[in-house]
């Protein structure tokens, strides 16, 4: 088994905490662009241009050429996305991670620490909802994952938020996150609301947000 210690954040560790919240959102530009192809908006837009295209053309090559270039741009439309996320994330809560999580004694700021290097990050801050400690920043680097890690963290959070005297622990997920429903899931977390992003890219490809919620009252 591997050996690894969980720690509360140092300002030295930003490097590695920044590369892998990099990594780790840039990882879902391939699932999010598998789930867009699912939707029926989408399906339908491609349809229509490839109809219209070859109807007008007579040419099986301009309708094939012109939706491979389609699926290209917003392929890169997606990485945009994310990666205007990744950069302003860094300017507000990931690039002053002392300030918003160390500093005060309601949030704080997880990392495991394997063979010398930080591998995973996990941090909370107060929920807006009553009683509740909101569970962020949740990522493992992919050559790190399947070490319970993970598990590791979220029971880490819960554990400070019943030092804190909270009822709940609560946290957002994409719809594409896959392997983060089945670890809440599997740890006992519980969806209780779906609500699409609030973008129009989100409203038309169907881009959901998950919120799971933990009682602590309900597992001791």
């Amino acid at each position: 088994m591997t050996s690894f210690k969980i720690r509360k954040y140092q300002d030295e560790d930003y490097e590695m905490v920044k590369d892998i919240f990099t990594m780790g959102m840039s990882e879902h530009v391939p699932a999010s662009f598998v789930h867009m192809l699912k939707q029926p908006i989408p399906q339908m837009f491609i349809m229509c241009v490839f109809c219209a295209l070859l109807a007008s053309s007579k040419s099986v090559i301009l309708p094939v050429l012109a939706v491979t270039l389609l699926l290209a741009g917003t392929r890169q439309g997606l990485s945009y996305m994310f990666n205007s996320y990744i950069e302003r994330s860094l300017k507000e809560d990931m690039g002053h991670i002392g300030e918003t999580y160390v500093e005060s004694k309601h949030c704080c700021f997880w990392v495991v620490e394997s063979e010398g290097s930080v591998v995973a990050t996990v941090a909370c801050v107060p929920s807006s909802e009553s009683g509740s400690l909101q569970l962020k920043r949740l990522s493992v680097r992919r050559s790190h994952r399947g070490r319970g890690f993970a598990k590791a963290l979220c029971r880490t959070v819960e554990e400070f938020a019943r030092e804190k005297g909270y009822e709940a622990v609560i946290l957002f997920t994409s719809v594409v996150q896959y392997d983060a429903h089945k670890l809440y899931e599997n740890l006992g977390y519980i969806e209780v609301r779906q609500m699409v992003a609030p973008t129009v890219i989100a409203k038309i490809t169907n881009f959901t947000i998950r919120q799971y919620r933990y009682d602590l009252l309900k597992s001791n």
